[in-house]
């Protein structure tokens, strides 16, 4: 069943419009964000030089733990979801990632912002049960509602907090496979409240798998979650007037009718899809990865959902409707609120902060509309001037510092690039040669 997280009720509603953003020093940065959000300094210092997490924390995070890697820290600007203005932290290497999906959530804006919706947070735990004696019998045995309550009782056991906060095994199924290799699949429901809940849901597996024998006759063999979270969903929409898309010599109805065939390539091409919802995943992973969430079993969540209907396709939709481009979104959002490294990670109390979520479900509604905003800038590049013109004016500044250059001279360089339209190491190197060589 849906639910709409009601709109949130803040004292001091944010703006995520912030003009100018990127042109400012990272100290003016910090500024607005200390006005904002009331971050300390300690808090700054953290998202400053990178000493959120100390190697000795993260050696208690992972084995043979070397060392701790940095990436950049953007922040998706100018989105309204449901009403409310968020500001998004996005951990990404990718230049372009940020900008673009911060221009169409400001077109999006002025179109009233994003719509959305998500499931209750319901995941699913397997159990694997082979060498099943009599098929029919043990489905039945499965089924009956007395050892239907018996088990969901047995799994609410292992997690009587889960319990206690309303959440836990709601209800179960059993999935029969006959060829080629026969076995009973026991799926439990399991609502993990505002966790993502992988610890809970593998523990209640394992908790009834003596039962499951006992009941079947049978052998129990996997017990553990599943990452097609097909039940825990997000959606995200949008409705944006032609007038609003035009840019760059393109009319508004020119940009949306090309946004709409481009995203009729991947509905109908694989090939084109799996590109498609790469670019989906793109803002999505790096909202997940700021938020401390997994975002592997996002993607395999994601794309196993593209596929569920026997052929890979698009994740989001684009239609012209009137003089309208409507676009939406919807995939599994298996993402948490509490538990796992949010609560070790300095870096991640910070980002947290600054996005603010009020629960899982809203975290994944957020999560949803980054993902569609991100297809829309792609599509809307590829379908006008192309996508490679804005990936390489950004990539011409990674191109200057890998060549050597620092302060104002990365942006000469990258400026130089782009007239040159030769965006490689050994032109940055030679442009920056002169440049030192004229200053000296």
């Amino acid at each position: 069943m849906r639910s709409i997280p009601e709109r949130r009720t803040v004292s001091a509603p944010q703006d995520a419009r912030i003009p100018g953003f990127y042109k400012l020093e990272l100290a003016a940065r910090h500024a607005v964000l200390r006005d904002r959000f009331g971050l300390t300094d300690e808090e700054l210092a953290i998202l400053g030089t990178g000493a959120g997490l100390t190697w000795d924390r993260a050696d208690k995070m992972v084995e043979n733990c070397i060392g701790v890697f940095g990436l950049p820290i953007g922040l998706g600007l100018n989105f309204r979801v449901n009403g409310v203005d968020r500001l998004i932290p996005m951990v990404v290497e990718e230049p372009s990632i940020v900008a673009a999906v911060s221009n169409m959530a400001r077109v999006v804006r002025d179109a009233g912002g994003f719509t959305g919706d998500a499931d209750a947070p319901i995941m699913i735990g397997q159990v694997q049960i082979v060498d099943v004696p009599d098929m029919e019998a043990a489905v039945a045995a499965l089924e009956s509602p007395a050892n239907r309550a018996a088990l969901l009782e047995r799994a609410n056991d292992i997690h009587p907090n889960m319990r206690a906060r309303g959440a836990g095994a709601r209800d179960l199924e059993v999935r029969r496979f006959d060829a080629p290799w026969p076995m009973l699949v026991l799926h439990l429901f399991i609502d993990c409240a505002d966790a993502m809940g992988a610890n809970a849901i593998n523990a209640m597996a394992e908790g009834v798998a003596p039962l499951v024998e006992s009941l079947t006759g049978g052998r129990v063999c996997l017990r553990i979650l599943s990452n097609l979270a097909d039940r825990r969903c997000a959606r995200a929409r949008c409705r944006v007037p032609f007038d609003l898309l035009a840019g760059n010599g393109f009319d508004g109805e020119t940009v949306a009718r090309g946004i709409e065939t481009a995203w009729k390539f991947a509905d109908v091409c694989s090939y084109r899809a799996a590109t498609h919802n790469k670019g989906v995943m793109n803002g999505i992973d790096a909202v997940a990865i700021a938020t401390g969430n997994d975002w592997r079993s996002l993607e395999a969540g994601a794309h196993a959902y593209a596929a569920r209907d026997g052929r890979y396709r698009s994740l989001t939709r684009w239609q012209c409707e009137d003089t309208f481009l409507c676009g939406e979104i919807e995939l599994p959002m298996a993402v948490g609120t509490v538990g796992g490294s949010t609560q070790v990670h300095p870096t991640l109390q910070v980002l947290r902060k600054l996005l603010d979520p009020e629960s899982a479900a809203d975290l994944g509604i957020v999560m949803a509309a980054v993902g569609l905003a991100q297809n829309m800038g792609a599509l809307r590049a590829l379908a006008t001037e192309g996508i490679q013109r804005g990936h390489m004016e950004l990539h011409a500044r990674s191109v200057a510092l890998a060549a050597g250059a620092s302060g104002e001279m990365v942006d000469r360089i990258a400026d130089d690039l782009v007239r040159r339209g030769e965006i490689k190491l050994h032109t940055a190197q030679a442009i920056l040669q002169a440049l030192r060589e004229a200053d000296r």
